[in-house]
């Protein structure tokens, strides 16, 4: 559980002596804020397993998904995938997600047969979702059937009983009626709650982005080890204002088939230095001496910074990040991944938190 920050403990003190709260100044926010980022705990992304052809995971506030995958050798895409997510806690109900991969097109299929079973699917949450996970837990194939019944994919079942026991585990629902598999005979009050999602205040990225000088730039480069990047790959920073007068440098510093890797700096009054995260970032810096944060194929847009490193050319696996910034330092907001290079593009959240913009 993160602590409370010193601003939320003057205001539940506050509280309880049933005077209201003086406004904070300007300097002791940010001394509430700096004190906020160093005392929080460090991300901790959930844990993914592959059980067959299911790829499965879960963030920190327990939201599962397990995600089907093509066979070893199908390329480039299987036809449709399915992803199966189950919310945290006793009322926590299944969704159904069927999608083209590739595609930002959703299926939506009138039902399913499994082993030849016709499931209808008036709806892909509640009563019917659980009808078809029940199947799928004992089941060897799944047909995708669109109107007038007609099959548009087939999906292997195998792992997917593993799978879904894994998520029983993971949620603390074994032995309890509300288990997929690992049924029992205890009550959805055994069922822990949902955890609270970690809140990070981040600064509105305001003000005007400051750019490198070539000597500068040369120096950031230098620290970051980068490498000489080949014709025609972008080799210039970006600048993007970060709030309280505070800029974020992207220096691009090594490139690939399909991954950019590019280091962080922050320029504030004229002066640079490595910008800092409070998790491992894109792909971890080689050689010695004190390590740049990088991120992969860097974008940054509304306040948040991207990073999407490929597994390989076709993005059907890797890791994908987003970034804010607290004033001090670069702070995980959310995180997702896909282990197996088997086709399905859809990543799995394996952190989530809750950005307050201050």
């Amino acid at each position: 559980m993160m602590k409370p920050t010193m601003a939320a403990t003057v205001l539940m003190l506050a509280a309880c002596s049933g005077s209201d709260p003086a406004p904070a100044a300007p300097v002791q926010v940010m001394i509430a804020a700096a004190a906020a980022a160093e005392t929080a705990p460090p991300p901790r992304p959930g844990p993914t397993r592959t059980f067959g052809d299911w790829y499965v995971g879960c963030d920190n506030n327990a939201i599962c998904t397990m995600a089907s995958l093509g066979g070893e050798a199908q390329v480039p895409f299987p036809a449709v995938t399915l992803a199966v997510t189950r919310g945290a806690g006793p009322g926590g109900g299944f969704a159904l997600a069927f999608d083209v991969p590739g595609d930002d097109t959703q299926v939506a299929p009138v039902a399913v047969t499994i082993d030849g079973r016709r499931l209808a699917l008036p709806t892909l949450t509640g009563a019917a979702a659980e009808r078809v996970i029940a199947q799928m837990a004992n089941g060897r194939s799944l047909v995708v059937l669109e109107a007038g019944d007609r099959p548009r994919a087939t999906l292997s079942l195998k792992g997917a009983a593993a799978a879904l026991r894994w998520i029983d585990e993971r949620q603390g629902r074994v032995d309890t009626v509300t288990a997929a598999v690992a049924k029992g005979a205890r009550g959805a009050d055994a069922v822990p709650p949902p955890p609270r999602a970690p809140v990070i205040g981040a600064l509105t990225a305001t003000g005007t982005a400051n750019k490198p000088t070539r000597v500068q730039f040369a120096a950031m480069r230098r620290r970051a080890r980068c490498e000489d990047l080949p014709a025609g790959a972008a080799s210039y920073p970006e600048s993007h204002a970060l709030g309280g007068g505070a800029t974020l440098v992207i220096v691009p510093c090594s490139t690939g088939a399909y991954n950019l890797s590019s280091a962080l700096f922050v320029l504030e009054k004229g002066a640079w230095r490595p910008a800092q995260a409070d998790a491992p970032t894109g792909i971890a810096p080689a050689g010695e001496g004190p390590s740049v944060p990088n991120v992969v194929n860097a974008r940054w847009q509304g306040g948040e910074l991207t990073s999407y490193a490929k597994g390989r050319g076709l993005g059907d696996c890797g890791v994908a990040q987003t970034f804010v910034w607290d004033g001090t330092r670069l702070r995980l907001s959310e995180q997702s991944e896909m282990g197996e290079c088997r086709g399905n593009p859809n990543y799995i959240a394996t952190w989530r938190a809750r950005v307050v913009r201050r």
